[in-house]
């Protein structure tokens, strides 16, 4: 767990802790020093793209060639095509606090036309802080972001530092899920009248769709799409277009679900790890009406980022699952196909994998907290 510190609000960045270098910027293989690494798909190459970057949590590819970058610590960085890089302006207040901050980046589909920008972020509240997303349009030269609104808060956010999500995803009719962590409250998760533990799903412009799950139900809040975890801090969608997350366990207890509508997820009623002074979380590990996970991890990874691969570049991976490691510095394979079976693939650039992303091209990108830097998987 992130020591608790002094909660810190801003508009802007924090001061680089080392000069921000950019290396490569091509969504094709370009012509960099790179590291060879044997996978089970054969000989893959770790390229460096960009390093220097403080706490990087979300990647975000633009239709251009440049991509976004999010600083935990409360920066946008643009990586633009012909390698320059700028901090972009213009984003909300923000409360950095532990493992709070400025926390994912989602581009639409139809960003060429929109330019439509989503982040997820810790929100100052007066009770402490909450996950939030809201949206706004970059500018045509990039460098800052115009019109920002505020399109979801969580109710209530807690004090504390801990368990804030949060990944967005776009789903195929163009709803956006968004999870969220309980805020280090568990028995929140199992509450329909909180969002703690949750993940949610609005329309674009913020408002809720009427075929949510718990739409018109007494004292259930109506974005709610699903309940009962603990903090997620993966989403994808595997290509038949349904949603799944990863999420922290406590001591043990890290899961992989398939997230379906109105479904509860368990949290802390049960659960496959204990609390980190041993002692037993819950009922045990089943209980009518909660889910199963798909897959868990006992000990814990701390997983987060996840992308479900295309197979454009490797087709034997097509449909597998990889997902950034925080705790063991390395990413996680897993193949749907034979009982979801992890392969590692480390490297001393793998340490604490915090995002994992497809590029348009099929080579994988990720993003590196230790390293403060972005790699390209590729062949």
């Amino acid at each position: 767990m992130i020591p608790h510190r002094p909660l810190r609000r801003h508009t802007r960045g924090q001061n680089r802790r080392w000069p921000l270098v950019v290396l490569g910027l091509a969504l094709t293989p370009v012509a960099l020093h790179a590291e060879t690494l044997a996978t089970s798909a054969g000989p893959v190459e770790i390229r460096t793209v960009a390093t220097g970057l403080d706490e990087p949590w979300g990647l975000g590819f633009l239709p251009d060639g440049g991509f976004l970058v999010t600083e935990r610590s409360g920066t946008l960085r643009h990586f633009r095509p012909d390698r320059s890089v700028v901090s972009v302006s213009g984003l909300p207040e923000i409360a950095v606090d532990g493992q709070g901050g400025l926390l994912d980046v989602m581009i639409p589909r139809d960003f060429a036309t929109s330019r439509e920008v989503f982040l997820s972020y810790a929100k100052p509240q007066p009770q402490g802080a909450g996950t939030a997303l809201g949206s706004a349009r970059l500018s045509a030269d990039g460098s800052r972001l115009e019109g920002f609104r505020l399109l979801f808060e969580m109710k209530e956010g807690n004090a504390g530092g801990v368990h804030f999500g949060s990944r967005i995803i776009e789903a195929g009719d163009g709803s956006i899920f968004l999870t969220m962590g309980e805020r280090g409250d568990g028995k929140l998760a199992q509450s329909l009248a909180h969002h703690n533990g949750k993940v949610v799903r609005i329309n674009r412009d913020g408002s809720v769709p009427r075929d949510n799950p718990f739409v018109g139900t007494p004292d259930a809040l109506p974005e709610i799409w699903s309940y009962g975890h603990r903090n997620p801090q993966g989403a994808a969608l595997d290509l038949a277009g349904n949603l799944w997350v990863n999420e922290h366990g406590a001591k043990g207890g890290d899961e992989v679900n398939v997230v379906t509508r109105g479904a509860n997820y368990g949290w802390p009623v049960i659960t496959y790890g204990v609390n980190y002074n041993g002692r037993k979380i819950g009922i045990g590990t089943e209980n009518p009406g909660m889910e199963q996970p798909v897959h868990y991890w006992d000990p814990s990874i701390a997983p987060s980022g996840m992308l479900v691969y295309s197979g454009k570049l490797w087709p034997e991976w097509s449909g597998d699952f990889f997902i950034g490691s925080l705790k063991f510095d390395y990413i996680a394979r897993l193949d749907p196909d034979n009982g979801f079976a992890e392969e590692r693939i480390e490297a001393p650039e793998t340490g604490r994998v915090r995002d994992v992303r497809e590029a348009p091209d099929g080579s994988i990108w990720f993003l590196s907290v230790n390293e403060g830097a972005v790699f390209q998987l590729s062949r």
